[in-house]
């Protein structure tokens, strides 16, 4: 499933992943190949995706937007950096 991580000055991450897990505003949930479709905000926090057999994770700084429909995922963030597992709360 393709995955893009969009700020206002560029895509910050754009890929084919197996997951994806974010922060929502109400609890962190996770999107597979095939999840059903669904758009929903963000709390600052982790995002944890499995790229290429790997785990990466970037932090979100700043509330902010997801929509996942027919296994395309974006993410519309204000500010974003890729952190470590080490610096993951």
């Amino acid at each position: 499933m393709l995955l893009e991580i969009v700020t206002p000055e560029k895509v910050f991450f754009k890929g084919n992943v197996e997951s994806v897990r974010v922060p929502g505003t109400k609890g962190s949930f996770a999107m597979r190949h095939n999840h059903a479709p669904i758009i929903s905000t963000l709390e600052p926090g982790f995002i944890k995706i499995i790229h290429e057999m790997t785990e990466r994770y970037f932090e979100i700084q700043d509330p902010a937007v997801v929509e996942h429909h027919e296994n395309k995922i974006i993410i519309l963030a204000e500010r974003v950096k890729e952190t470590f597992p080490l610096f993951v709360r």
